[in-house]
């Protein structure tokens, strides 16, 4: 009988702590919600490299969610200390009523502890560091107008930090949903982890996810507010930039940015100081490390421990609704402004500027200068905009992080 009733109980014991039991609907949404993920990340391949990571997070805390457990003390008397640990040396004491007890700590989640990197903004400089290391300067060195474009498709950040204000948003709230429009995944991240902690799964997702959806997104905008003569425009090929050029710049954007605004020097300079690395021609090593290595293991803990926030608690609520919707808007605004602002360039030029390549101005590269070149070859097949694209595009990861900055002075 004594077997039988520890075999019930044991029975008893792994239904109370399975998922059975354990989860609600809201967690079988966001499973559902994962799935899909997993189908435009690995069907449709929308970035891949982050949209798998952040729906397997998001898979796997919705089914264990102690995976995201916090470490906890549990006070414990003398006797059940050692049981537990064999010893009540090495733990802290706290007097209750006149009793000893002994703080004893539980070891949190695995993503608990990964997650770290995410909260202390670690993981987004370190991302902007491979970025660098991937990135050639020289379209945006050899058409220095290019800044211009990239800093008009971060209007929609701007614009939509009002609006999410008038929504019923925090300003600090408002800043953080505003920077998705600038498409750049890392940047949303650090700026929602200084800002809105509470809102980091639902703007990481939407953010991601936008980025993902350039191709889709952006050729309509683009098509609306050009004309065919404008979109057939072939613009004059680059001029070379010189290897001493592409070591300068780097070291002087770094200069500039860090002493006008020092809150964007973290996003910058680790991007500046990756390019550099790449450009020098004197640490092939490193460079190579920070492209492959650092960049794909910081691209899985940062992926996977941020789809892990994205609980169904935290996600399926009418604020990451308006998250979601603020967070097109802000895209759509910011890819509509690089646009309008290449039909200004396009006139005063006398028609020498495609406003094709304004679009690239978000940051999400080089995905978005390809878009430019797919679009513009539609109206002409043998125009090549690619080039003149990834300027505005590499002048948009830099107005991004100083549209970060510009946040993190005012806001925080």
């Amino acid at each position: 009988m004594e077997i039988l009733n520890n075999f019930w109980n044991a029975l008893v014991g792994i239904f109370r702590d399975s998922g059975i039991s354990t989860l609600d609907y809201r967690n079988y949404i966001m499973i559902a919600i994962a799935c899909v993920l997993f189908y435009l990340a690995i069907k449709k391949q929308y970035e891949p490299l982050l949209l798998l990571p952040i729906a397997f997070g998001m898979l796997l805390v919705n089914l264990y969610p102690g995976i995201m457990a916090a470490p906890e003390t549990t006070l414990m008397s003398a006797k059940e200390c050692i049981a537990a640990k064999g010893t009540t040396q090495g733990y802290a004491v706290t007097i209750l009523d006149g009793v000893k007890y002994y703080n004893v700590p539980h070891n949190a989640g695995l993503f608990w502890y990964l997650y770290q990197g995410v909260k202390l903004g670690i993981y987004p400089p370190l991302i902007f560091l491979g970025v660098g290391a991937m990135t050639d300067f020289g379209p945006l060195i050899a058409n220095p107008k290019s800044f211009i474009l990239g800093a008009a498709a971060q209007i929609g950040i701007f614009i939509t930090f009002v609006g999410a204000i008038f929504l019923g948003f925090t300003e600090a709230q408002a800043g953080a949903i505003g920077i998705i429009g600038g498409a750049d995944g890392p940047t949303a991240i650090y700026v929602t982890t200084k800002l809105a902690p509470e809102l980091l799964g639902s703007i990481a997702i939407a953010a991601y996810s936008y980025m993902a959806l350039v191709p889709i997104i952006q050729p309509p905008i683009m098509r609306a507010l050009t004309t065919k003569k404008e979109r057939a425009v072939r613009m004059e090929q680059l001029r070379p930039v010189s290897k001493l050029e592409k070591i300068i710049f780097p070291v002087i954007i770094v200069i500039v940015i860090s002493i006008l605004l020092p809150d964007a020097a973290p996003l910058v300079g680790m991007l500046m100081f990756g390019n550099l690395i790449k450009e020098s021609g004197v640490a092939e090593r490193l460079s190579k490390t920070a492209q492959n290595e650092l960049m794909n293991i910081i691209t899985i803990f940062l992926g996977t421990t941020v789809g892990a926030t994205a609980t169904g608690v935290n996600f399926l609520s009418w604020s990451t609704i308006k998250i979601i919707v603020l967070g097109l808007l802000a895209f759509m605004m910011g890819s509509a402004c690089g646009v309008l602002f290449g039909k200004v360039m396009y006139k005063v030029t006398g028609g020498k500027v495609n406003p094709l390549i304004g679009s690239a101005g978000v940051s999400a590269v080089p995905m978005a200068a390809r878009v430019s070149q797919r679009v513009g070859q539609e109206e002409n097949p043998g125009n090549f905009l690619l080039m003149h694209a990834m300027g505005p595009n590499v002048a948009g990861v830099i107005g991004s992080a100083v549209a970060a900055g510009v946040l993190l002075n005012v806001l925080r």
